[in-house]
């Protein structure tokens, strides 16, 4: 049994107590992963080409608030 396999077993093996403790923990830690990402990311410049098309979507007139 791979790795993942092994991981998705434990899950399933969960109390319910305990399924919503891992829950919480994984939700943290894949906002943690999320929030490094994109740091990486706009600190390599991978960003900049979006930021510059919501610069001059706002500079034109054509963006709208949320």
């Amino acid at each position: 049994m791979g790795t993942v396999q092994s991981i998705e077993a434990a899950v399933q093996a969960l109390p319910p107590a305990d399924l919503s403790e891992f829950r919480a923990w994984f939700a943290d830690f894949d906002g943690a992963a999320w929030d490094q990402q994109i740091e990486r990311d706009g600190s390599n410049g991978r960003l900049d080409a979006l930021a510059q098309e919501a610069l001059s979507d706002y500079e034109s007139g054509s963006a709208r608030e949320l």
